[in-house]
């Protein structure tokens, strides 16, 4: 879907501490940014904010980034980090979120070596054609970046509605060092217990669609 731009987006996410637009300036200092020690959880392709908003109000003794391309979707997520918690009345720089406006294929750089505890990874294009299959954020291409700064042990939690990236990914993950610790092909019926329900997996949730999900730990950076 192509979304209409709004002019006014860059400026109001400008005005605010807790967007971050000088990308590459933080490198080996996003705990200093944000103002504590805490570990710094990721988040690729965030959307409209709704998963990190609800994830930083849950733990606010863990630090979460955002990452997505557009300004007009980006911006929605910074009103909604700020509209969960206008009761903590808490000005923009003491927050436990940054949201980056970034494609992810220029990730690099971005963080330093063990910055990153978490990534999550929550519905994102499947690139369902063979040509176009290292575009996929769980490709064995991606990895290999993510894997320059998330810490080993480290984790990443994967959902999708696509059964074929799904098994694909599986894949991706074990053949770069990665141990899957928890799977399942109905998340909603499963065990796990610490799911937050983005917007899209609510919406068509409620349509019948089964949320296909994993949790990937890092074992080796070979």
């Amino acid at each position: 879907m192509r979304l209409r731009k709004k002019h006014w987006a860059r400026p109001e996410m400008e005005a605010s501490d807790i967007v971050i637009t000088d990308q590459y300036n933080h490198m080996g200092k996003w705990n200093e940014n944000l103002g504590n020690n805490s570990e710094i959880h990721l988040e690729l392709g965030c959307g409209m904010g709704g998963h990190i908003a609800q994830r930083s109000k849950k733990n606010p003794d863990i630090n979460y980034v955002g990452i997505d391309l557009k300004d007009e979707v980006l911006v929605n997520a910074l009103r909604k980090v700020k509209s969960l918690r206008e009761d903590e009345r808490m000005k923009d720089k003491d927050f436990n979120v940054r949201l980056m406006p970034l494609n992810i294929m220029l990730i690099d750089n971005v963080f330093a070596k063990d910055e990153i505890s978490k990534i999550y990874i929550n519905f994102c294009n499947p690139w369902p054609k063979e040509r176009h299959n290292k575009r996929r954020l769980t490709h064995t291409k991606f990895l290999t970046q993510y894997k320059r700064f998330l810490r080993l042990g480290g984790e990443v939690w994967f959902k999708t509605d696509d059964t074929g990236l799904f098994e694909d990914s599986i894949n991706y993950f074990k053949e770069s060092g990665f141990e899957i610790n928890f799977l399942t092909y109905d998340l909603h019926n499963s065990s796990f217990e610490d799911n937050v329900v983005t917007e899209y997996e609510e919406k068509f949730t409620s349509m019948g669609m089964k949320t296909m999900f994993l949790v990937a730990k890092l074992v080796s950076i070979d």
